[in-house]
């Protein structure tokens, strides 16, 4: 009877890559939770740097302070790349980096390290993300300006497609995009063009004959959210779009090099700071969009941790994650069928609705002459979207269970004690310094610049950068020193802010704001001065560009100069714009340093009587030190109200209200 039963079981597919997004501290540590999270059961690691490494600066750089190991592994060298991956055969390894503007450098380290393995480089697996264009639109870990980085990524894929045949040279990532507010359709046509504009680029750079399988190499990482229908429906129309460009723009025959391959972490946008247990429901929900529909299932998925609005996972919170993942996979019958959607009507109809969209969207942009010269208009499209997004919550015509309904609820037992989170020992800055001033102290240092004067040479002469960065690798140049030699010769990049239009006059509900503005506004005998600004490093500006977006719509006078600036620049910018109220945007974790010491300089500036209000991703006792240093006001997710804020602005503008 069982031997009957088990011949008319149907075959069960492969399951996806099990991924968790992890990294932190040091290069030491982020090793120790690599091991530990593939002897539970993960199959593929992917490495989440932190904000120096991605923005190409050494732990010891001004702009590093404290931000060193808190959203990811800091990678400075060799042997911070070599310590990452001590007793891990990469190999034998599928390992995905989250890296953009120094990719073709951390690849150099990877590249290096495995040779020091003794692997055979032809069969190194994985993916570096690789992806410029939605870091000038949404996650801001730019370095040089548009051209010039897109000469670096289709530098990386000619190169893979000689050394690394099977490395995934590029990630498209339509996930920031939706972060940033992205629709479907939005999602679709800015990553299609993004993914066209480097294939039009890199077929200078390949073989014809070898452009095919170049073009099957580009993957793509994606967004899931809430809206699990839709989302499911996305990434049909992403499959069916791609097919269709493949083969209509680059004549691709083999449907093999015209599959849309890509991998998803679920929505972290929706995971609310309110009732944080909801995430875990959240996060399951979202990933049935990626997991249910056979035909255009992730090839790897990540799962955020249902606290990540808090602040930073713990291990187990990441274990937690994975075996949802496990359960799906192993204990559900999801892999034993065909795709469960097709010949659908209502999913039929909505994926060809997502897919005119895009389409249309695709036609505006290529009449810009494509993702590249249309950065500006993307932008704007973006921070316009998340407005509707965010008004249509305040509204509540977007119900968000335990935010803006059902608010009141028992208190969590998954935050007590720890507050549910892992802190960053703030020692480990100063750890890492120490390390990397002894690496530099050891090494050639004749070998390291005549590595960096070659790279240099070969940067300038539009050469592929890749074998002189790899050279520079095994030399000890450093992160810094190679994005120095790339921003000595392409230099720096300053992208849009989005929010430079004049007011919309379509949020609702703004009027007894304005007239609030202007009754300040009369009192302090010039228009509300605000001034907004990103301290440090983190490159997500959904928050600060929306402040700043509402702001001008009720009226005030808005200086909003985009991301990563010191505590020194906004303290001078202050003093010339004569700010009457200064907000600060931190989503990375380094508040407590910065905003400490921007507040020590307002002091010595005699700029005490200007209120200065913080938003971020804030703990309690983080928020109470905050308040203790000065901060008039501090805002968590947990803040969706944009007009109560605007209120309170106003309120800490007014000459009485700073007196109170």
């Amino acid at each position: 009877m069982e031997a009957a039963m088990t011949d008319t079981m149907p075959a069960k597919d492969k399951p996806w890559l099990f991924r968790t997004y992890a990294g932190h501290s040091t290069a030491k540590k982020s090793n120790e939770l690599y091991r530990t999270n593939l002897s539970k059961g993960q199959t593929g690691l992917s490495v989440a740097f932190d904000l120096p490494t991605q923005t190409g600066y050494d732990s010891d750089h001004i702009l590093s302070r404290g931000e060193v190991g808190k959203v990811g592994v800091p990678v400075c060298h060799l042997g911070d790349m070599r310590a990452l991956f001590d007793q891990i055969p990469l190999e034998q390894m599928n390992t995905s980096m989250t890296i953009n503007a120094t990719a073709p450098w951390l690849l150099s380290l990877y590249i290096a390290v495995a040779e020091e393995q003794g692997a055979d480089i032809s069969k190194l697996q994985g993916t570096v993300q690789n992806d410029l264009v939605k870091e000038y639109l949404s996650r801001g870990t730019y370095i040089c300006p548009p051209k010039p980085s897109l000469a670096m990524i289709t530098d990386v894929a000619a190169y893979t497609r000689e050394h690394l045949p099977k490395w995934n040279p590029m990630n498209v990532c339509s996930y920031h995009l939706q972060e940033a507010g992205a629709t479907p359709e939005q999602e679709l046509a800015f990553a299609l063009a993004t993914a066209i504009a480097v294939l039009d680029d890199l077929k200078g750079k390949v073989p014809a004959d070898q452009f095919p399988a170049m073009v099957g190499r580009i993957s793509f990482f994606v967004n899931a959210g809430i809206r699990f229908v839709t989302e499911m429906c996305k990434m049909r129309a992403f499959t069916e779009l791609w097919d269709e460009i493949t083969r209509e723009r680059y004549g691709i025959e083999d449907e093999k090099f015209r599959r849309f391959r890509y991998g998803v972490q679920v929505n972290s946008l929706g995971l609310t700071e309110q009732q944080p247990e909801n995430n875990v429901y959240r996060i399951l929900i979202e990933m049935l969009a990626v997991t249910l529909s056979k035909n255009a299932r992730a090839r790897a998925v990540q799962l955020p941790a249902w606290n990540e609005a808090l602040g930073l996972p713990r291990p187990w919170d990441q274990q937690w994650s994975l075996r949802m993942q496990q359960i799906m996979a192993y204990e559900t019958d999801l892999l034993e069928y065909g795709d469960l959607f097709d010949g659908n009507p209502a999913v039929t109809a909505k994926v060809e609705a997502l897919k005119d969209g895009a389409r249309a969207e695709l036609e505006t942009l290529d009449g810009m002459g494509g993702a590249i010269a249309a950065i500006d208009y993307m932008k704007s499209r973006l921070v316009e979207s998340n407005a509707a997004r965010i008004n249509r919550i305040e509204a509540e015509e977007t119900i968000v269970v335990g935010v803006n309904r059902w608010q009141q609820g028992e208190p969590s037992p998954l935050t007590a004690g720890d507050g549910g989170i892992m802190v960053v020992d703030p020692a480990v800055e100063q750890e890492q310094i120490n390390r990397l001033n002894a690496w530099r102290a050891e090494r050639d240092e004749a070998a390291v610049q005549a590595a960096l004067s070659q790279l240099k040479s070969d940067a300038k002469a539009g050469k592929n950068i890749m074998e002189a960065s790899i050279a520079a690798a095994k030399a000890g140049a450093t992160t810094g020193e190679w994005a120095g030699v790339m921003r000595a010769v392409h230099g720096e990049y300053r992208g849009p802010t989005g929010v430079s239009r004049s007011p919309s006059n379509q949020t609702a509900g703004l009027e007894d704001i304005r007239e609030a503005v202007d009754a300040v506004s009369t009192q302090l005998g010039r228009r509300l001065k605000f001034l907004v600004g990103k301290p440090g490093l983190d490159g997500h500006s959904n928050g600060a560009e929306q402040i700043a977006f509402r702001a001008r719509d009720c009226g005030m006078d808005i200086t909003y100069d985009g991301i990563r600036l010191t505590p020194e620049q906004i303290v001078a910018k202050a003093i010339e714009d004569e700010a009457h109220v200064v907000g600060l945007s931190i989503l990375s974790g380094s508040h407590i340093p910065l905003i400490e010491e921007l507040m020590e300089r307002m002091r010595g500036a005699s700029l005490d009587h200007v209120p200065v209000v913080v938003g971020g991703i804030i703990p309690d006792e983080d928020a109470k030190k905050l308040l203790g240093f000065g901060v008039a006001r501090v805002y968590t997710p947990k803040d969706f109200e944009l007009n109560r804020i605007m209120m309170d602005i106003v309120a800490l503008a007014t000459p009485a209200g700073k007196a109170a």
